[in-house]
């Protein structure tokens, strides 16, 4: 089974592949995306990655509070989307 880990306040000018290299630190990475603004393809701040169950919370820890480009990165668990 999978966990999808929400990843926030990253530098602008990170993309998916980078997010996947940075989390990659703390284990295997399933998959990594880098919501962008749809009308500008410019990155809205905020991805998801996601990691086998059993590693989840070893990426939490790790990446929470990692400084990146001097942003210190916010995960946790994502939540369902409503609607």
């Amino acid at each position: 089974m999978t966990k999808t880990l929400y990843v926030g306040n990253l530098p602008w000018k990170i993309r998916s592949e980078q997010l996947q290299e940075i989390a990659s630190e703390f284990g295997e990475v399933i998959g990594a995306r880098v919501i962008l603004e749809k009308s500008t393809g410019r990155s809205r701040g905020y991805g998801f990655i996601e990691v086998r169950d059993e590693d989840a919370e070893k990426f939490m820890t790790g990446l929470n509070g990692k400084e990146v480009e001097g942003r210190q990165l916010v995960v946790s668990e994502a939540r369902e989307r409503n609607g």
